[in-house]
């Protein structure tokens, strides 16, 4: 069985200490403000602009720890230490397809 993009037990508890109807506001909100990070990062990458590439990856790795989404945090995290220097295209095309799975697991908790 494959290793889910979300950790149940991390969103149980944010929906503990947030409550369920606030959780499904911050999917909501992360799900409308990830893709243009996404965006952000590959526009960065293609300018070369360091601090800007950092950033968009720093906010896409602590939205996604929020979640329990650890393969997304840990690829956005390796992009935000490693920066420009290790970013590739095939890097950010494997944060996309990370991030994919995690939107794709969020909204059907949301709905739940």
């Amino acid at each position: 069985m494959a290793t889910p993009a979300i950790d149940p037990a991390v969103f149980a508890e944010l929906q503990a200490a947030a409550g369920a109807d606030f959780v499904r506001e911050l999917v909501d909100t992360f799900l409308e403000e990830a893709p243009p990070m996404l965006a952000e990062l590959r526009a960065t990458l293609a300018a070369a602009r360091t601090e800007p590439f950092r950033r968009a990856a720093h906010s896409l790795k602590s939205n996604a720890s929020t979640f329990g989404a650890a393969t997304l945090a840990a690829r956005a995290r390796d992009l935000e230490l490693q920066g420009l220097d290790a970013a590739t295209p095939a890097a950010l095309d494997a944060l996309a397809q990370a991030y994919d799975e995690a939107a794709a697991e969020l909204k059907a908790l949301r709905n739940e």
